[in-house]
């Protein structure tokens, strides 16, 4: 059960609905959520696949992406989205109102953790970098425990070492870094993310989990670790071929549930 309670960003004129879930609902995705983090995103991406009947093209991001921290391990949360640009001169004040209305927006969420999904709209994306030392250490500090961005990031050194940050590019600037828009559907290399949607990602790329599969996938991760087993034990012994290969793909078909 979930109740939607709505409120204004300051300065901004704009009212956003906050979701608030219950304790129970909150207590189920958060032992969820740490079950998922176990899994890499191609084994989540995998296991996509089986809950939701056949593969996809869509729904993950679609080209590289550096890891500021290639060693953290995979981060869940719910997105949260904003556009930004960084190729075009600002008003000041205007630019500060947008930011802090942003930032309030984070802060604002009921459903925590969260991850920035940000589309840079630039026609060169990452020729100014949002994420750094200061923006890495105030996202932690709102809930958010990492990013996805099209545009690029900089401060390797600096930013908050808790903070996965997955970027197309690396970039020593800011530019006129702004943002343009938050909340609203965006586009990062080729995945469509909403605002809320529950998105996994490593140092491999992210996806969106669709609500109505998120408590299919332990399953299908388990039913997908069985059928391979079959073939990967079958790879470590003695004498594998061409046959025992394809003795392993029989029996790992007949896997069903």
């Amino acid at each position: 059960m979930r109740t939607a309670v709505n409120y204004e960003i300051r300065g901004t004129g704009t009212t956003r609905t906050k979701i608030n879930n219950t304790e129970e609902s909150s207590m189920d995705n958060t032992a969820l959520f740490d079950q998922l983090r176990r899994f890499d995103t191609p084994t989540i991406v995998n296991a996509l696949e089986i809950a939701g009947g056949g593969r996809a093209i869509t729904g993950f991001t679609r080209r590289t992406l550096i890891a500021a921290f290639p060693d953290l391990p995979p981060i869940v949360g719910y997105a949260r989205t904003v556009s930004i640009r960084c190729s075009t001169p600002f008003d000041p004040p205007v630019r500060r109102q947008m930011q802090l209305g942003y930032y309030e927006y984070l802060d604002q969420q009921a459903n925590r953790p969260s991850i920035a999904v940000v589309q840079d709209l630039d026609s060169l994306p990452g020729v100014g970098a949002f994420w750094g030392e200061v923006n890495t250490h105030v996202h932690w500090g709102l809930g958010c425990i990492g990013a996805v961005t099209n545009g690029s990031m900089r401060d390797l050194d600096a930013m908050d070492p808790k903070f996965q940050c997955l970027a197309a590019s690396l970039c020593p600037s800011h530019a006129w870094v702004q943002v343009v828009e938050f909340g609203k559907p965006v586009d990062v290399l080729g995945m469509n993310v909403k605002d809320g949607e529950v998105v996994h990602a490593d140092k491999h790329g992210a996806v969106v989990i669709p609500a109505s599969l998120l408590q299919k996938i332990p399953a299908a991760i388990d039913l997908m670790a069985r059928r391979e087993k079959v073939i990967l034990d079958a790879a470590k012994k003695p004498g594998f071929g061409f046959a025992q290969l394809r003795e392993a793909f029989v029996a790992s078909d007949q896997i069903k549930q």
